[in-house]
């Protein structure tokens, strides 16, 4: 019996569909990440703490105080939120946030 084309279209559309939507489920581990875990003993234990660098808060971020309030929070990866930026909701007790203002000054830092 020889296939429709319609109903061909009809079978492939749901795969097509399924395909499309795995392509935006795939997690990019490298975007934050700023100083792999094993090379920094703290956040090999899987916490942040936001308490130990919250004399950042008023300072214009650089890379390096980012990388320095990384290190001192002992978080595996950080990253520098500025105002009305699209970021990713999922919790990650290994990643500092270091929220900052329109002119870079931070205004809160995170763990999350």
């Amino acid at each position: 019996m020889p296939l429709n084309p319609l109903s061909l279209k009809r079978a492939l559309l749901p795969l097509l569909a399924v395909a499309t939507l795995a392509g935006c489920s795939s997690k990019d581990s490298s975007s934050d990440a700023t100083q792999p875990a094993a090379d920094n003993p703290a956040a090999m234990t899987g916490t942040c703490n936001a308490k130990a660098v919250q004399a950042i808060v008023g300072k214009v971020i650089t890379p390096t105080l980012t990388e320095e309030a990384r290190r001192d929070a002992g978080a595996s990866v950080a990253r520098v939120l500025t105002p009305h930026q699209p970021v990713t909701m999922e919790y990650n007790s290994q990643r500092l946030n270091i929220d900052v203002d329109g002119n870079q000054v931070v205004k809160q830092v995170s763990c999350g």
